[in-house]
């Protein structure tokens, strides 16, 4: 395995898009190379070692190289973008789109993650041991479908639209997310750890979400089916009541989402 050291100049202004930062870009570059590599700030296209000092260079294969991120790089949007294999580890926090689309490997970031993290995955791992910003997990405007496959851990909470038209895919979040969780979801499983704000499946036609929290505003389109206890997924364990029910009613005629909520934390329900 082959490691590419990025360390941050300074300050950036304008935000720089970087889809070129993953493993399958570095893969069997030199140094000088990968230092060479085009990025876009505004309209202007400038070389990697702009922004980032660069150690190492590429394996001899996507799966043979890693790149690390020494540092907070939230000026800095699209990292990971696509990328099918290899790992990224951001020592900090990340922007906007980070690891959108991916398709493999494994993205760390140690600390918070702006808006669209994971945007439309199809596979690979997502961690991110901080927050999540707005549509993490989600669709791109304009499209149905969000996630497709892999899996994307948030430790912290995540802002609104958490896996808006998720088709396939885990989502954990640890903490709490704020409005529209799971809207439009057909497929896939998303589980928060925590509460809710409000419409947490609108619009759901399919798939899986449990909250082990409050859900403060509930929609009015599900129906309870039944209570079950202590839910597994796989590896995913959830403990305790829960109360399940079917929807959302109120916008698809025949309907298979399942929303599970916890007994005790919503016993208004």
């Amino acid at each position: 395995m082959e490691e590419v050291t990025l360390t941050p100049k300074g300050e950036i202004d304008i935000m720089v898009e970087a889809e070129v930062i993953t493993p399958d870009t570095f893969a069997t570059k030199s140094t000088n190379e990968i230092e060479n590599q085009v990025v876009w700030q505004g309209s202007h296209e400038l070389p990697l070692s702009e922004f980032f000092d660069v150690k190492g260079k590429g394996g001899s294969s996507v799966e043979e190289t890693s790149i690390i991120i020494e540092g907070d790089v939230t000026r800095v949007k699209r990292i990971g973008e696509g990328m099918t294999g290899g790992s990224i580890i951001i020592k900090g926090s990340a922007g906007m789109h980070t690891g959108s689309g991916m398709n493999g490997g494994t993205i760390v970031v140690k600390g918070n993650a702006d808006a669209w993290a994971g945007m439309e995955m199809k596979g690979g791992l997502l961690h991110i041991t901080g927050d999540a910003g707005d549509h993490a997990g989600c669709a791109y405007r304009g499209s149905w479908h969000g996630m497709t496959g892999g899996k994307l851990l948030i430790d912290g909470s995540a802002q609104s639209q958490v896996g808006g038209g998720m088709s396939g895919g885990v989502i954990v979040v640890a903490g709490s997310v704020q409005n529209f969780c799971g809207i439009r979801q057909n497929s896939g499983l998303i589980v928060v750890k925590g509460d809710a704000v409000r419409t947490v499946g609108a619009e759901m036609s399919g798939g899986t979400i449990v909250v082990a929290g409050n859900i403060k505003n509930f929609l009015p389109g599900f129906e309870y089916t039944d209570t079950e206890s202590d839910l597994a997924f796989d590896d995913i364990v959830c403990q305790g009541e829960f109360k399940k029910f079917a929807g959302d009613h109120a916008i698809v005629t025949r309907t298979k989402g399942a929303l599970y909520v916890s007994k005790n934390a919503n016993e208004d329900l």
